[in-house]
């Protein structure tokens, strides 16, 4: 069959998998965001559901007044003896852990801390050991790839940290993963920067503690030179067998909002490369070492399209999510109407705001609702992160008036592009996404007036740099707000 990259399209940055059961589990970075680390499943590695979250409470994690692109980095999830685990950086607090569980569709632990600095960690498992290694700074003041044996019940150390690698060449050093294939050690990693020029590199060993030697033609995956082309920022990836004996990389990537220009708004995706061993006993990945929009692999499947999401067919616990650990007492949420109840916090604070959200999921959508507001302000926002977002939305005045208005914040600057008189409170309010503009409309006593639009490139990490991706979202600001008849279609 024939799939399409990206395999899992929207924000899910720094994939990682492992497979058990039959099946294979993925799980992605979600920094500030809340619950954190996406959890997803899949049978054949091209279709994937999400199932959950692993960092469910409170307690498992540090989000309170976490800038954005702070919080929960790159996890790496790993089975073994019928456990499963995932690993990550708190980044704002410094601090790596690690939770397991032995339900999948259950709870995790809470966390074990491991006192080995840098970010990025991974476990690596054999004969009852294990081994926990991370991008950072060894005892003796090394850096690199750093690796010691932890003991897996309590997350104490067994050895000192020892640098075991110290990458081909590029600037940050990333990602480490090792696996065993064969009788030879092998070590993936990302370097170059998760921009444009991110590559997955690679080195092998004899011993689990080296010496590694670099692959003679690293990278062995990037399209940092592959222009022009949507499909850029190739990285961060995680090897996996498939079913058939097939070689795989799972990596991030981005895609241009166009060929010519560079500027990507969707986030980091999930990218499935297929690849395989050479006969000198390194890895090649794609026709070429790079990423290219679609394959044909074994397997008779069907690759899925994306859904239309509205909130009878959506699941308040899988498919949104909040931002930091949200007030639960501000939110109703129901399969028919969500009610929101803001609080003086904004869209622009550091803090946990009134707002629940979609990742986007692909350039070319539509989403509407039909908004109430009895006090001050609700709508739907296309929002990046505190400085660059955009919102439609319903406010009421002092004097009891109400108008729908278009808000652009760019860089912190904030205009209204336009307010227009709403009658009675309601409103439907719709915006339509393309890969250049969203185009944000009022439809007010079935007239429909649009209100105005603003750049995709804005609302990009070009400009507002981290390490997010844009969500689709619904909020409230200093009074209540009611959303019906919620719909995202992606064309």
């Amino acid at each position: 069959m024939i799939y399409k990259n990206p395999v899992i399209k929207g924000f899910y940055p720094d994939p990682s998998v492992c497979q058990a059961n039959g099946k294979y589990y993925l799980v992605t970075s979600t920094f500030q965001y809340f619950p954190g680390v996406a959890l997803f499943e899949s049978d054949d590695l091209v279709n994937w559901d999400q199932i959950g979250y692993v960092l469910t409470r409170s307690e498992q994690v540090e989000l309170e007044n976490i800038n954005s692109s702070g919080g929960v980095f790159a996890p790496t999830i790993r089975y073994n003896d019928g456990r499963f685990y995932m690993v990550t950086t708190n980044d704002t607090t410094h601090k790596n852990f690690y939770v397991y569980t032995d339900d999948i569709y259950g709870d995790w632990s809470d966390p074990i801390g491991v006192d080995q600095g840098g970010i990025d960690p991974s476990l690596y498992f054999e004969d009852g050991r294990t081994y926990f290694m991370s991008n950072g700074t060894d005892e003796e003041g090394k850096s690199g790839v750093i690796q010691c044996e932890i003991d897996i019940n309590t997350g104490k150390k067994l050895t000192k940290s020892k640098c075991i690698w110290q990458g081909s060449g590029g600037r940050y050093l990333e990602s480490p993963h090792l696996y065993k294939i064969g009788d030879r050690y092998y070590l993936m990693a990302a370097e170059g920067g998760t921009e444009y020029g991110h590559m997955i590199t690679l080195a092998r060993a004899e011993t689990v503690w080296g010496e590694f030697e670099s692959c003679p033609y690293n990278p062995i995956l990037t399209n940092r030179n592959k222009a022009p082309f949507i499909i850029q920022g190739i990285g961060h990836g995680d090897l996996v067998y498939d079913k058939n004996g097939g070689l795989f990389i799972i990596s991030l990537g981005f895609r241009q909002i166009h060929m010519w220009m560079p500027y990507h708004n969707l986030g980091r995706e999930v990218f499935l490369t297929p690849a395989r061993i050479t006969g000198d006993g390194w890895i090649e990945a794609g026709a070429d070492g790079t990423t290219d929009e679609s394959y044909e692999i074994a397997g008779d499947f069907t690759q899925k399209p994306l859904k239309t999401y509205t909130f009878e067919n959506t699941d308040v616990n899988i498919d949104w999510c909040f931002m930091r650990i949200p007030a639960k007492e501000n939110y109703e949420l129901s399969k028919e109407r969500f009610v929101l109840h803001g609080t003086e916090v904004t869209l622009d604070d550091v803090a946990s705001p009134t707002f629940i959200a979609l990742r986007q999921r692909d350039h070319v959508f539509e989403m509407q609702a039909d908004v109430t507001v009895t006090d001050g302000e609700g709508g739907i926002t296309i929002f990046m992160d505190e400085n660059e977002h955009y919102e439609i939305a319903l406010r009421k005045n002092e004097n009891g008036s109400c108008e729908a208005i278009l808000r652009l914040n760019i860089g912190g600057i904030k205009h209204i592009q336009n307010a227009l008189p709403v009658g009675g409170g309601s409103a439907r309010l719709i915006v339509k996404g393309d890969c250049l503009n969203y185009t944000f409309s009022a439809e007010i006593n079935g007239k429909t007036v649009t209100l105005g639009s603003g750049g995709t490139k804005y609302i990009s990490s070009e400009v507002s740099g981290g390490f997010t991706g844009a969500m689709t979202g619904l909020y409230a600001v200093g009074g209540t707000a009611g959303f019906e008849n919620f719909k995202v279609q992606y064309k």
